[in-house]
């Protein structure tokens, strides 16, 4: 199984033990990794409600709008921050991703000089889990789970400006039209509001 299958795989399985009933408007994947390491990356998939994100509006006075309280992971209660499990950072998941890493030559020691893998390898991770993303909805996992369709944020904790092309690639447009609102690359965008 590759790493990817593995991720998927788990994610699946956290998505379905979500509980059904709960108001959950998002998804989370919070891309991470152990001490700030590219070669020890993990993802904590998690959730946030919509009971969460009006307890966070009204104790957040000072945020410019719901948008802030609603997706900014700054807000998230820990089911959505620190998530329900995290993927690759468990013996099973960090083994499968040393594994695929060395055979795709993006291994390296600590006293070797990365030379652009740790670059490759914050980028195939990203790209694993937009696909793990993506498979929950091809899937139909979210819907039978939560009974709706629901987005998922993907936010890098080293690259807070990535979420929105993360999230972007990994859900249909109509899912994340709300969040995608702030994305400063829209503002930039020829013929976008100014």
């Amino acid at each position: 199984m590759s790493f990817a299958e593995y991720v998927e795989r788990v994610a699946d399985e956290v998505v379905g033990e979500f509980p059904a009933d709960a108001g959950i408007y998002a998804v989370t994947f919070r891309i991470d990794s152990v001490d700030q390491d590219p070669r020890l990356p993990y993802v904590a998939i998690g959730y946030t409600t919509e009971a969460d994100a009006a307890r966070s509006a009204q104790q957040a006075q000072q945020a410019s709008d719901g948008w802030e309280t609603r997706w900014s992971y700054a807000y998230f209660p820990g089911t959505g921050l620190e998530g329900v499990r995290a993927v690759g950072r468990d013996p099973e998941g960090a083994e499968a991703h040393r594994q695929e890493a060395e055979s795709r030559g993006l291994r390296y020691e600590d006293d070797e000089e990365p030379d652009g893998r740790d670059d490759l390898l914050i980028e195939w991770f990203h790209e694993v889990c937009v696909g793990a993303a993506r498979r929950l909805h091809l899937s139909g996992r979210i819907v039978e789970a939560l009974g709706r369709p629901t987005p998922v944020i993907l936010y890098d904790m080293f690259e807070p400006d990535a979420m929105f092309e993360l999230t972007s690639a990994a859900n249909p447009a109509e899912l994340v039209a709300d969040f995608m609102r702030e994305d400063p690359a829209e503002s930039l965008a020829p013929g976008s509001r100014e």
